[in-house]
């Protein structure tokens, strides 16, 4: 089977890609994806390209995208090749803003585990004084 031609039905996407099928043609009713192909039942069917389309969309709203920057994204992406300037600039934007909340989650970390080790040593430090006695 050609997996590249082959057309999958809106379930079959929604399973691939983790997105709810309402939410599949929510993105395409504002815009984050093109007029998907139509079977001569009227339902959608969905190309491989498609897919790769969503998923690189999941990633942008898992960075801490908007969804209203994803539209903007979206329209720059349709327009072809003379906009990678901007969709170059929006990108950095969205990597310095991923880095930042990267470096906070490290922080943040850093004191879990230092409570962690700090009450793992009083646990312990109980421990030994049950055996002393």
């Amino acid at each position: 089977m050609d997996t590249q031609n082959e057309k999958l039905t809106i379930q079959q996407v929604a399973e691939l890609t983790g997105l709810s099928v309402h939410t599949l043609r929510y993105y395409e009713r504002i815009g984050l994806i093109h007029a998907i192909d139509r079977a001569q039942n009227t339902h959608r069917r969905y190309s491989m390209d498609d897919v790769g389309w969503i998923d690189f969309l999941n990633k942008l709203r898992a960075a801490g995208m908007s969804i209203q920057q994803m539209q903007a994204y979206s329209e720059l992406q349709r327009q072809g090749d003379v906009t990678l300037p901007e969709r170059v600039e929006m990108l950095k934007t969205l990597r310095l803003q991923a880095e930042a909340c990267m470096d906070e989650l490290r922080e943040n970390l850093k004191i879990i585990h230092y409570k962690i080790d700090y009450y793992e040593g009083v646990i312990a430090e109980g421990e030994n004084l049950q055996e002393v006695s």
